[in-house]
């Protein structure tokens, strides 16, 4: 079983540039994307061209062309649900999952902590909610959670720790604090538990030749909870896709 996770960056700007191929070379068998920048019809347009896939969409309720997140599945969900439960928190279309056999498929865009970090309250009170409602999930079956968790959690995980800790959103101590919840609840990193010591990012600024320098951070995760570790056969980070800011990451079970 092999799922992807994808910060497209606008789904429809991204399915102008090689988006076919990109999906026919990453052959998996549950693709999560996230920032869509599409309402759920617009993603259900694109999907129809894809008719191996099942595709469960959830858009920002208040702003057009902001956020959003997608499932796409070859195997159809039992169930599908959008947001977390929390009206304030279920404003943007930040989370979708999905329910199969024998796990949820939970589908992320962290809130940001903005400009001049004016969001990171906000982003506080996001994290211990996503936690408790990952947690409400782990009592049916065990969770697997991946998108734009929006840190870098350790310095091994950015270009440029120092420069940045504590000035810049992505990398101040609540945001890593906040990371640190999900692993001090029984969630693994993947990639990290599989290559400890191994410097790879996902997320590159557009500024400066950033991605053609490698100055990036490693900001996409897959987490998942700890009694599937022993299914965990690979985790990886695919540098060589491009059409977003973001690369691909995933893991094979």
């Amino acid at each position: 079983m092999k799922i992807i996770s994808w910060n497209v960056n606008g789904i429809r700007a991204i399915f102008n540039k090689d988006f076919k191929n990109s999906l026919t070379l990453l052959n998996a068998d549950i693709i999560c994307f996230q920032e869509t920048k599409a309402n759920v019809e617009q993603v259900k347009d694109i999907a129809t061209l894809f008719p191996e896939y099942y595709s469960s969409t959830n858009s920002s309720k208040e702003r057009k062309g902001y956020s959003g997140t997608s499932i796409w599945s070859k195997v159809k969900p039992i169930s599908v649900s959008c947001d977390i439960g929390i009206q304030h928190h279920d404003l943007e279309g930040r989370v979708v999952s999905a329910e199969f056999d024998n796990y949820f498929v939970v589908n992320v865009y962290v809130p940001n902590s903005g400009e001049g970090l004016a969001r990171l309250p906000y982003r506080q009170q996001w994290d211990m909610a996503f936690l408790s409602y990952l947690k409400s999930l782990e009592t049916q079956k065990p969770v697997i959670v991946c998108g734009d968790f929006n840190v870098a959690h350790q310095p091994i995980d950015i270009a440029r720790p120092k420069e940045n800790y504590n000035k810049t959103a992505g990398y101040t101590q609540t945001e890593i604090d906040g990371f640190d919840g999900f692993m001090n609840h029984g969630f693994i990193d993947t990639f990290r538990h599989l290559h400890p010591t191994v410097v790879k990012y996902s997320w590159w600024s557009y500024r400066a030749g950033a991605r053609e320098k490698n100055i990036g951070w490693r900001i996409d995760y897959f987490l998942m909870s700890s009694s599937l570790k022993s299914q965990l056969k690979e985790a990886f980070i695919l540098n060589e896709f491009v059409g977003s800011d973001h690369c691909p990451v995933g893991i094979i079970l």
